[in-house]
């Protein structure tokens, strides 16, 4: 097909109200056909980001670790292989953003520019569809599912953000397990023009009273920071809420702000373990160690001493880690911790080797869940942000 013959058919697709509501196989055959391709399927991601599961076509998971679609997904880029069938197929990853949805397996006669140019076209539109419908639509949450959630989880996964947030100063990623059992454990990262905000919550408890209890804490959060609250008020804003709502619960978090214009950092600790700093190949040790105020909630408002917000400049390229104690508890197979070095070992060895962000959480994760002699002792919560603003 004729480039302006496919802009034209594609363009008569937009202009359709119709499309608005069309499911996701109907809007797949309908845009492929549009821009002239042969045949196209839709892979998701599943909860723990271990497999690619099929939306639009009746065929079997793909392993993320050992495939080429799964390269495609970990490494955000373009791989081709010949298909059983005659012609190719290009793997093309499908980002929301900076939020890794899965891929889009293309199957062509032949990949040439004009089919290339078409088929990222395509991934870069059933990317923002899927996100758009899947907050509404229960088709994609069960299918990416591998097993039933339970209640508190299924009550906490209802308020956290997407895994992945950035822009060109800034990446924020974030991980949590176990992915169907989670308790009292939350992360909360968004952007604004100038500032991203981060925070990390472990509830006591792993029950449904801790679940709403950070759930309330993630409330609190947003409402303080939407409503132009700064860090020491909206740290405030959380210990009200819990102590007016839920006055027997409480929970630690790590909440900070950074300026990614400038690289100003700063963050409270409430009863929570100190963030990481790595900095270039090295730990900076004990570089965000500072005395914890009190928990949020009941402890936080009967202390005398106000909370304290501290502050530091970060350089390029520096990255923060923030965790919850289920990370620090976790232990081998061996029944030895893994301990904070090793984490950074970890993520200092993987940005070497050119690993985005979120596939090294991903990794990171994984490999403590599989050195695991049993279930993990409590929630482990990973987020991770990196400073990286543009040369000049």
């Amino acid at each position: 097909m004729p480039t302006s013959e496919a802009s034209d058919a594609l363009l008569e697709f937009f202009a359709d109200p119709a499309h608005l509501t069309l499911d996701l196989d109907t809007t797949v055959a309908r845009c492929t056909k549009a821009l002239g391709l042969q045949h196209a399927v839709v892979y998701l991601v599943d909860l723990q980001q271990r497999c690619l599961v099929p939306q639009t076509d009746v065929t079997s998971n793909i392993p993320v670790d050992a495939s080429l679609a799964g390269w495609a997904y970990r490494t955000q880029s373009l791989r081709v292989e010949e298909s059983d069938t005659g012609g190719v197929i290009a793997w093309l990853p499908l980002v929301d953003g900076a939020e890794r949805l899965g891929v889009l397996a293309v199957r062509t006669s032949a990949l040439t520019a004009t089919t290339l140019t078409r088929s990222r076209a395509l991934a870069s539109l059933l990317a923002m569809t899927i996100s758009s419908k899947r907050a509404s639509e229960d088709s994609f949450v069960r299918h990416t599912r591998t097993e039933p959630m339970r209640l508190p989880s299924e009550m906490l996964r209802a308020f956290l953000p997407p895994r992945t947030i950035g822009n060109s100063h800034v990446v924020s990623t974030a991980v949590l397990e176990p992915a169907y059992e989670i308790g009292g454990d939350a992360f909360d990262h968004a952007l604004t023009r100038t500032t991203l905000h981060v925070a990390v919550i472990d509830a006591m408890g792993h029950d449904l009273a801790s679940g709403l209890t950070s759930a309330v804490s993630l409330a609190a959060c947003r409402n303080a920071r939407r409503n132009g609250a700064d860090l020491p008020t909206l740290v405030e804003c959380v210990d009200d809420a819990l102590a007016s709502w839920l006055p027997d619960q409480y929970c630690t978090a790590v909440i900070a702000q950074l300026d990614f214009e400038t690289g100003r950092l700063r963050w409270s600790n409430c009863g929570h373990p100190a963030p990481l700093l790595i900095r270039g190949e090295q730990l900076i040790t004990d570089a965000l160690e500072r005395d914890a105020d009190p928990p949020m909630g009941v402890p936080g408002r009967l202390s005398p001493e106000p909370r304290h917000t501290h502050e530091i400049r970060l350089e390029p390229g520096d990255r923060v880690l923030v965790y919850t104690d289920g990370v620090t508890e976790a232990r081998t197979h061996e029944e030895k911790l893994f301990g904070l070095e090793r984490f950074a070992d970890y993520v200092i060895r993987a940005t070497a080797g050119g690993e985005l962000a979120p596939e090294t959480l991903r990794r990171l994760i994984h490999s403590l869940l599989d050195s695991q002699t049993g279930r993990l002792r409590d929630d482990a919560t990973l987020l991770m942000f990196e400073w990286r603003p543009p040369a000049g």
